[in-house]
């Protein structure tokens, strides 16, 4: 069976699915993005990711951080799985245009800033 990912490998596919969409996406316009249906899936697919990636983060870990909107990430995964016939492109670029950029800061400080070895030492960390 296989170990849980812990908090570091989460986050790092936060920032992994960050980097993704903006580099696939920083060089064109909303208008190439809402009509290329191959790009504007891989980048909900990551937004997914993203979210996911949050929800599956420990409780604890979250409590400690709540200047990272968890629960909105968590939400917007929910929202595109489970509203899948609804996504509107215009919410999806205006994340990808104003959400992304500081949620990556965030996630930067907290890989750069955490002391890891104590934290996944933690025996509440699940």
């Amino acid at each position: 069976m296989r170990e849980p990912l812990r908090d570091k490998e989460r986050l790092r596919h936060i920032m992994e699915s960050i980097d993704l969409i903006q580099e696939h996406t920083q060089h064109i316009t909303y208008e190439a993005f809402a009509t290329d249906k191959i790009l504007f899936g891989a980048i909900v697919y990551y937004t997914m990711i993203i979210g996911e990636a949050t929800y599956k983060l420990s409780r604890a870990f979250v409590t400690q951080h709540p200047e990272v909107p968890w629960q909105d990430i968590a939400d917007m995964r929910h929202h595109l799985v489970h509203g899948y016939y609804q996504v509107d492109s215009h919410i999806v670029w205006q994340v990808i245009q104003h959400d992304l950029t500081p949620l990556k800061s965030n996630i930067q400080k907290l890989l750069d800033e955490t002391d890891w070895s104590l934290w996944e030492q933690q025996k509440d960390f699940l």
